[in-house]
């Protein structure tokens, strides 16, 4: 048991979905991951990184959280992601799982929700709020739905989401692999059998990649976790599928790694599959091949050769991305953001703070003091000229008003809390050489203080244009 406990932990450390439908000359400028950091207060949600060689990797949104779950467990992992055939719609999956919350492994396998976290975008920018989707329920005494993943397969007209349960079945409790049809991700097929291994054996995460064209004849190929890291390969999703073989040949068995990252590497001829030495607590280590069909073919990269990002990287997804699509999440979230404090412009000892979430005032000495700094984000809503308040202490949370009152609030993804959260710098309305600040959702509306309190009013005489006036100092 403890064995198989320590199994099931380590392989939920990494393995990511490559949700790419053939890479083209059109989708060649880089490469987007989605993922989990770990089991911090804010460690899973889901953050996002980007590549242009799919081997060194920067951190969008300051290393933060980019989507916020509010729903289910309040917390996601295993993150995949997929881009409709037509490039005009793409889906975030993940698991619903927070063991932050401090329930524990065994509750988590066997105790924990059936359903997936899916958020729904149009340009990777602008997503929807997070829904649940109760994928395993109808499975006899479903413990779990692990790391849901997802590829087109023409032959069935429909995406073929396939996850991992833990169930009992002819008298065995162990994970196993299912899935389901689904043409919107919101109506699914009822859970099918995938993948089962014989005897006691256990399989989870395992990733399919489309390999059309590649040397070795097989158009898709998968790899999972199931004591080693075996490789496969079929001429379709839902047909008999061969096994390859495994990276004993590189001297890397499953008792030192697991958890596969397969991807292909943009207008090239060259794979990449990454695995997480989780034995030796080091962390992702990349191969390469030039042939899809031979397990014979990995090659360990270099050291030095590649570089993750400041981050840690857990389980998520990779997606190859266009120059537009690259160029849309850099211009959002891209680049790296100075720490700042906004400082009174009547009462220079005083800035502005949070304190216990539903509080925003403005306060002198503040203790702790990193509850006055924030980094000043490009708008949610809109990041042209527009910005928003990121806290620094408390990650994926925002300056938002409500009710004309403000707060700091987690980013739900929604288009109201966004609009809510983002405002237009402009110069101080008593003071040009500072800044005030006027909000998206309420124009002609200022940011300012009001009997210390920090509020969301029209302002029409020289008390309110001097409280709704802040230096941006550091």
């Amino acid at each position: 048991m403890k064995t198989y406990l320590k199994s099931i932990r380590s392989a939920f450390a990494a393995v990511l979905l490559v949700a790419a439908f053939g890479a083209t000359q059109a989708q060649s400028a880089g490469y987007l991951l989605v993922h989990f950091t770990g089991e911090s207060a804010q460690g899973e949600q889901t953050y996002m990184a980007v590549s242009t060689d799919g081997m060194h990797w920067t951190d969008l949104n300051n290393s933060q959280p980019v989507l916020m779950s509010t729903v289910g467990e309040k917390g996601v992992r295993d993150h995949s992601i997929v881009r409709s055939p037509d490039g005009s719609r793409y889906w975030i999956l993940a698991t619903d799982l927070r063991i932050a919350s401090g329930k524990g492994w065994d509750a988590a396998m066997h105790r924990a929700s059936t359903k997936l976290v899916i958020w729904e975008s149009s340009d990777l920018v602008h997503w929807s709020e997070p829904r649940l989707v109760d994928i395993a329920g109808a499975i006899p005494n479903a413990g779990c739905a692990w790391a849901p993943e997802a590829i087109w397969d023409p032959a069935s007209n429909a995406y073929i989401v396939y996850w991992t349960t833990i169930s009992p079945l002819n008298g065995i409790d162990k994970p196993r692999i299912y899935y389901a049809k689904t043409t919107d991700f919101r109506n699914f097929t009822a859970p099918q059998m995938f993948i089962d291994r014989p005897g006691t054996q256990q399989i989870i995460d395992t990733q399919i990649l489309e390999v059309a064209g590649s040397v070795g004849g097989y158009k898709y190929v998968r790899a999972s976790g199931d004591g080693q890291i075996t490789l496969e390969g079929s001429q379709s999703v839902l047909g008999a599928w061969t096994t390859i073989g495994d990276l004993t040949q590189v001297g890397l068995t499953g008792g030192m790694v697991e958890g596969p990252i397969l991807f292909k590497f943009n207008d090239e001829n060259k794979w990449g599959l990454w695995v997480d030495q989780y034995a030796a607590n080091k962390g992702y280590l990349p191969l390469t091949s030039i042939n899809m069909g031979s397990a014979q073919n990995w090659q360990i990269a270099s050291s030095g050769s590649y570089n993750l990002g400041a981050d840690r990287k857990r389980h998520g997804g990779i997606l190859n991305l266009s120059a537009a699509e690259m160029s849309r999440l850099t211009a959002q979230w891209g680049g790296a953001t100075p720490i700042n404090r906004l400082q009174s412009a009547n009462f220079p000892d005083r800035y502005v703070r949070h304190a216990d979430f539903t509080t925003v005032r403005i306060d002198p000495d503040v203790s702790p003091l990193d509850d006055s700094k924030f980094r000043m984000v490009k708008g949610l809503a809109n990041n042209a000229d527009y910005v928003s308040f990121a806290s620094v202490n408390q990650p994926g949370y925002y300056l938002r008003h409500k009710n004309f009152v403000f707060e700091l609030a987690p980013y739900d993804g929604s288009p109201q809390f966004a609009a809510d959260a983002t405002f237009k710098q402009g110069a101080g309305l008593s003071d040009a050489t500072a800044s005030s600040f006027q909000a998206y959702s309420q124009p002609g509306y200022y940011i300012r203080h009001y009997a210390y309190q920090l509020r969301l009013d029209p302002i029409s005489n020289q008390t309110g244009r001097a409280d709704a006036t802040f230096r941006v100092t550091n």
